[in-house]
């Protein structure tokens, strides 16, 4: 006999194998009890909740000759012919391969037959919102008014992509995620049935990898099973098998980035990636753990959000409290940035690790986040300054200092263009760059340059970086019509910047004393 995958091996025969869709199987067995069978229904859920499996009950049970309590009895002559799939009165219909008019039009051509036998023709249409525009048109008067033995299921997991007209004339369902622990549960029952020996802890991450996903669960298993043939199923072997990381590297990896140390994160990256990791993956991955930490420092039982046994709960909010809010934000942000160019970016591992590189060093970033991390970590140093004594006041410093120059009577004609319209010059430019030239002292530099001095690091590599001296250059030359060179100078701790002359200042004084002769 061929072999059978698990997880169709496994797939419900009755409603009461249907796990964690208690809501919906209430409602359908209670219609089945009373008789009150719709025309046409509608169940919505992401993949692998069992959309497919319950419909397939659902068919079987409406046409079952002897139901039990709503469930199909799997004895009777349809219950076998529909769990052979050789029964006429259930059709499946892939609508993602089948979307055009002229399928629909065969199953609208079809409905008007009765039965061959049985109570019911079923026709259960997978995937439906992949149907075209026509498709739903013709089918959409068949299912506002079908035969009183034609029952329509509909199965999809964008349900917003279904016209409201058809949407309307259905009864929705929608299926929730699994729950891990009713995941971990099954997976556990049915190793005990097939005799494979495993532990909690590798079932429940199994569960977790799946994303409340009963099927993604069993491929997961039995891809596990095919590796370690015969071995127990431990926690350590289903990460060997899965290429996953654990939950101690997340903590190790966010422990290193809050200390600022990149060498070590970039070798725990590399021994992932020689390890056979998928680094897309432990992004993902870390980004969940970060969450869950933002969770647990709100203080209140969340068990229940982040799916943990009360001992798991501890640790987190344990490790939770080394880290602020503002910080974790941060890394969040980053993360799921990071996660979405990741799609598009074929050189994976170098995106990685620069960004890696940009949550331990918070001065490499411009953002309003980066700058609360900075400001984090330097009040941080200054807290462990004061606890062993060292002091902290700013020591004076004799610095020899030029003599002031006497300002000039008049200033090169191209740069009193520049100054008379600066505001028209750095309007357009990028709110970066603006804040930076807003921020810098205007002086002469060599060769009559316009130098622009900076006190920050930050604004200093911004006006330094990807060209973006040359682009105020070429504004200020599309402005005034004239080229003028521009060059950036960062003033270090002690600088004294009455060495050089501020153009500024000339300028009112010029100004001022045009108007002076001028009312003389």
């Amino acid at each position: 006999m061929a072999y059978i995958a698990l997880y169709r091996k496994f797939r419900p025969s009755t409603f009461d194998e249907v796990k964690g869709q208690d809501a919906v199987v209430t409602t359908l067995r209670n219609q089945l009890r009373t008789g009150r069978i719709g025309h046409a229904y509608c169940f919505n859920g992401t993949r692998g909740t069992g959309k497919t499996s319950v419909a397939k009950l659902f068919a079987k049970a409406i046409n079952c000759e002897n139901p039990v309590d709503g469930n199909p009895c799997n004895e009777c002559a349809m219950c076998k012919a529909i769990n052979a799939g050789s029964s006429m009165n259930v059709v499946e219909l892939d609508a993602a391969s089948n979307n055009g008019v002229a399928n629909i039009r065969e199953i609208v051509d079809e409905v008007r037959y009765y039965p061959t036998e049985g109570k019911y023709k079923v026709y259960i249409i997978d995937e439906v919102h992949m149907l075209s525009t026509g498709a739903f048109n013709a089918l959409l008067k068949t299912l506002e008014e079908p035969p009183s033995y034609v029952v329509f299921i509909l199965a999809t997991t964008e349900v917003h992509a279904i016209p409201i007209t058809i949407l309307s004339r259905c009864q929705r369902y929608d299926f929730r995620r699994i729950r891990l622990e009713t995941i971990a549960d099954r997976l556990l029952e049915l190793c005990g049935r097939e005799e494979i020996p495993t532990e909690e802890k590798a079932m429940r991450y199994i569960a977790k990898l799946a994303d409340g996903s009963m099927r993604d669960a069993l491929s997961l298993l039995e891809r596990c099973v095919s590796y370690h043939a015969g071995r127990e199923l431990t926690y350590d072997r289903i990460l060997e098998v899965l290429g996953t990381v654990d939950v101690e590297t997340f903590a190790q990896t966010l422990r290193y980035i809050h200390d600022g140390r990149v060498t070590e994160v970039l070798s725990l990256l590399d021994r992932m990636t020689v390890a056979g990791r998928e680094l897309s993956r432990f992004v993902v991955d870390l980004t969940w753990y970060i969450r869950n930490l933002i969770l647990a420092q709100s203080g209140e039982d969340l068990s229940d959000a982040l799916e943990m046994s009360g001992e798991q709960m501890k640790l987190l909010s344990h490790e939770a409290r080394v880290y602020q809010t503002e910080e974790l934000m941060r890394y969040v942000s980053v993360l799921c940035e990071l996660t979405n160019r990741l799609r598009f970016e074929s050189q994976k591992r170098v995106l990685i690790e620069m960004s890696m590189i940009r949550l331990c060093r918070p001065q490499t970033d411009v953002n309003s986040d980066a700058v609360l991390d900075r400001i984090r970590r330097l009040e941080q140093e200054l807290t462990e300054l004061r606890r062993t004594g060292v002091s902290i006041a700013p020591e004076e410093e004799v610095v020899a200092e030029a003599p002031e120059e006497a300002l000039p009577q008049a200033l090169p004609e191209d740069l009193q263009a520049v100054l008379d319209n600066w505001e028209s010059i750095i309007r357009p430019l990028t709110q970066p760059m603006y804040m930076c030239v807003q921020n810098c002292r205007k002086s002469i530099g060599e060769g009559g340059r316009l130098l622009l001095l900076m006190r920050s690091e930050v604004d200093y590599g911004v006006m330094t970086t990807l060209g973006r001296t040359e682009q105020l250059e070429g504004v200020i030359e599309k402005t005034i019509h004239r080229a003028v060179k521009v060059e950036v100078k960062l003033l270090k701790q002690g600088d004294s910047t009455k060495r050089y002359v501020d153009l500024d200042e000339i300028n009112r004084r010029l100004k001022k004393m045009k108007i002076q002769e001028e009312s003389e």
